[in-house]
């Protein structure tokens, strides 16, 4: 999403270890927002230890009435996922943080709100025949970017949000900043 909007960045793998973390907040009993903006801090902090400058950091949970899913291994679970899902409304839950200087200077929280249309067994199969391996990288088990965004009725949270960044919100603060030209 960066690079098509024309921003310079390196991308940087943080050390976080998130599904440990998760499992940390899980047995505190926070919420599937709050997983998703300490994951985003805690990557954008990481990252920051021995980086200069300006460090993003970004983190999503899937929320399916009260629980938090993690993405899935094979084709198996991923048709069960969208099993669940179907004719459902889930929540993806969008964090964003920036570090620098070793601290979080800013950071935001969008809740998507997704319907997923009742899919039948048919399509189902045939989506999951054209899509595999891909939407194993979605916690979802879609990608809204191509055939994906077929399986829904409704989406509300802004489409950079349901993608797994805020980048307009993202963008607005880094001008503020002088990051980005006015």
């Amino acid at each position: 999403m960066l690079q098509d909007a024309g921003i310079a960045f390196q991308a940087i793998a943080s050390n976080v270890d998130e599904q440990s973390e998760k499992t940390r907040l899980l047995a505190t009993g926070v919420t599937p927002a709050d997983i998703a903006e300490a994951l985003a801090r805690a990557k954008a902090l990481d990252v920051a230890t021995h980086t200069p400058g300006w460090v993003i950091g970004a983190d999503q949970t899937l929320e399916f009435q009260g629980v938090t899913y993690d993405k899935v291994a094979n084709l198996t679970d991923a048709r069960e996922r969208l099993t669940m899902l179907s004719g459902h409304v889930h929540l993806l839950q969008t964090a964003t943080a920036v570090a620098r200087d070793g601290e979080i200077v800013w950071q935001k929280l969008v809740t998507c709100r997704l319907t997923m249309r009742q899919v039948s067994d048919a399509y189902l199969d045939a989506y999951l025949d054209r899509n595999m391996p891909g939407i194993l990288s979605s916690v979802g088990c879609y990608q809204v970017e191509g055939e994906g965004v077929q399986l829904f009725e409704d989406m509300q949270g802004g489409y950079f949000n349901i993608m797994g960044l805020s980048v307009l919100e993202l963008f607005s603060f880094l001008r503020g900043e002088g990051v980005l030209q006015r």
